[in-house]
């Protein structure tokens, strides 16, 4: 069943109202080693926790690809450390599903994930913060049923109304795994996603901001008057862009860290989006790119 979105948790309003996005942070599997350059990606995974949790975000949403392979017990291993510093410092992480959880046995991988994040589900669901709602949605499209594809786009065109008509929400965010626009050579854009989630989010008054992962870099859109990020820099390894000529036009074709996750804070009106990258030699992290969107 769909979880309607319903008033920020008493967790979420005790902490600050920033906001934590990330995307990608599976290890690297052994075949991506051989054909991907790497570079400690896991210890880049470790470190980009560290600094969520000593940031405190009122919640950590994730964007698929939590893990390299959803059904198998050994590669959450890690994960669920890193999601335990969450719980102990009661910051709630919430993630949607991503290719990697479902590769090899989807069903089983599946049950793992849902087993770490209960509030998921695959036909959407979202949450409020600090009266910024976030959507999360399933792009997985192959390995849903039409039934539930159907489920999934009428939950998202009624909670686009009922948010846009709800003088408590004052932005919304949408997220998914795949990416509508990426120039990345590996996984490139998806169709579908442009296709089912963005006529809608370009239609709603109050959406201002598109957040997706699938291409391992960071990339920055502008298309019809609002943004869509890509921060799939959470741990996977980086994916080669095309050279001769850029798919989508990257806003931000110069800002390309190996690893980053988001930061999302409100400011009356406004939403400061910050890139927090991992240092080149791993001693830290640095505000990287910044920039403020808004609804009008």
């Amino acid at each position: 069943m769909s979880i309607i979105y319903c008033p920020v948790s008493v967790i979420a309003q005790q902490k600050s109202p920033v906001i934590a996005f990330a995307s990608d942070t599976q290890a690297p599997l052994f075949i991506e080693t051989i054909i991907r350059k790497t570079d400690h990606n896991e210890k880049a995974t470790e470190l980009i926790f560290k600094d969520i949790v000593s940031v405190h975000p009122a919640a950590l949403f994730i964007l698929g690809d939590v893990v390299s392979l959803g059904y198998s017990d050994d590669k959450w291993k890690k994960m669920d450390t890193y999601l335990k510093w969450c719980a102990d410092d009661t910051i709630p992480v919430y993630a949607v599903l991503g290719n990697h959880e479902l590769m090899l046995n989807a069903s089983e991988g599946r049950r793992q994930f849902q087993s770490r994040f209960p509030m998921h589900s695959e036909t959407g669901y979202s949450e409020v913060i600090d009266s910024v709602a976030v959507i999360l949605l399933n792009s997985n499209f192959s390995e849903m049923k039409d039934s539930e594809i159907v489920k999934q786009d009428n939950w998202y065109s009624r909670t686009l109304k009922q948010m846009d008509n709800d003088p408590a929400i004052k932005f919304i965010i949408v997220g998914c795994h795949h990416s509508p626009y990426s120039n990345s050579k590996v996984v490139g854009p998806s169709l579908p996603v442009q296709q089912k989630f963005v006529p809608a989010f370009i239609a709603s008054k109050k959406c201002v901001l598109f957040l997706s992962g699938h291409s391992h870099n960071f990339e920055r859109f502008k298309v019809q008057g609002k943004y869509f990020l890509v921060i799939g820099g959470g741990g996977g390894p980086h994916q080669p862009f095309y050279k001769t000529k850029e798919l989508t036009h990257d806003l931000s074709h110069d800002y390309k860290p190996m690893f980053h996750y988001l930061e999302v804070k409100r400011c009356r009106d406004s939403l400061q989006i910050t890139s927090r990258e991992l240092k080149n030699d791993f001693s830290g992290f640095d505000d990287g790119l910044k920039f403020s969107v808004t609804n009008n």
